[in-house]
């Protein structure tokens, strides 16, 4: 019985490895690979593509698609840049409770 599970533990591990490899050679994503891609759920997606905030298509009405590219360009919107200064002749950056900011 614990062999079993352990098999099927490894076996779903190498099922989310093929994914992501295949997820990373195509330029069109399918809403499954697309939230695996950005590692949100699928519930969140629903939200996102409801309110239109991403970009996606519908060709048929039905199955929604995205495009790898504009993934990438939507999940680095907003950046938050490092706030750097100097102390002592080198370079430090500020690290405050909370993170950056």
């Amino acid at each position: 019985m614990l062999e079993t599970t352990k098999l099927l533990a490894k076996l779903d591990q190498i099922e989310q490895l093929l994914l992501q490899q295949n997820v990373t050679a195509k330029q069109v994503l399918s809403f499954k690979e697309a939230c695996a891609y950005m590692g949100i759920s699928a519930s969140f997606m629903y939200k996102l593509t409801g309110a239109r905030a991403i970009a996606h298509s519908c060709p048929n009405g039905k199955m929604l698609y995205f495009k790898k590219q504009e993934l990438d360009s939507w999940m680095q919107r907003n950046p938050k840049r490092a706030q750097t200064f100097v102390r002592q002749g080198y370079d430090v950056v500020s690290l405050q409770k909370g993170g950056a900011r």
